[in-house]
């Protein structure tokens, strides 16, 4: 027997305790299936669209979160190259740009292999990194897109820490 061959039984599914976090948040959302869910979250640079999707052959949690930024056809190609210096820095999770809405998401997954459930503290940590990550970067991403600034000026302005006291 091979390890992929192992199938251990689910005693539940993984999306209901997302569902089950979101509504001890008082976050809003919208159920589309068994094994999907969207999230409203509001941060402190934008609402984040925080999509789950829990993928049974895979045994994965599938998060992508998305923000309002319409990258336009001009702007693409220096998107991508800010998307490959942000990704350079990213230790869990990475950004993508879904070409065909021209929208930046951050996406990431949740392995659950051997009939493992989430924990609620995995789940939140999963949305915790994802919002972080994307108020990090949110404003390279709107300077590349809004301000015409190349990727390396982008990255250097979001990237620039302070230190010290006024």
């Amino acid at each position: 027997m091979s390890l992929v061959d192992f199938e251990a039984e689910r005693h539940t599914n993984p999306v209901d305790t997302i569902e089950t976090i979101a509504g001890g948040h008082d976050w809003s959302f919208e159920r589309s299936g068994d094994d999907e869910i969207t999230i409203s979250i509001k941060a402190g640079l934008a609402d984040y669209h925080v999509s789950f999707a829990w993928m049974e052959e895979m045994e994965a949690v599938h998060l992508s979160c998305a923000f309002d930024l319409k990258v336009s056809e001009m702007r693409k190609l220096e998107v991508m190259r800010l998307l490959a210096l942000v990704n350079e820095q990213m230790w869990i999770g990475h950004f993508d740009l879904w070409s065909q809405e021209g929208l930046v998401m951050f996406r990431q997954t949740l392995l659950l292999s051997g009939g493992a459930d989430p924990t609620e503290q995995q789940v939140e940590s999963l949305i915790s990194s994802a919002i972080d990550a994307c108020e990090r970067y949110f404003p390279a991403f709107q300077f590349v897109v809004w301000a015409g600034k190349t990727a390396p000026e982008a990255l250097e302005a979001v990237l620039f820490e302070t230190a010290g006291e006024a």
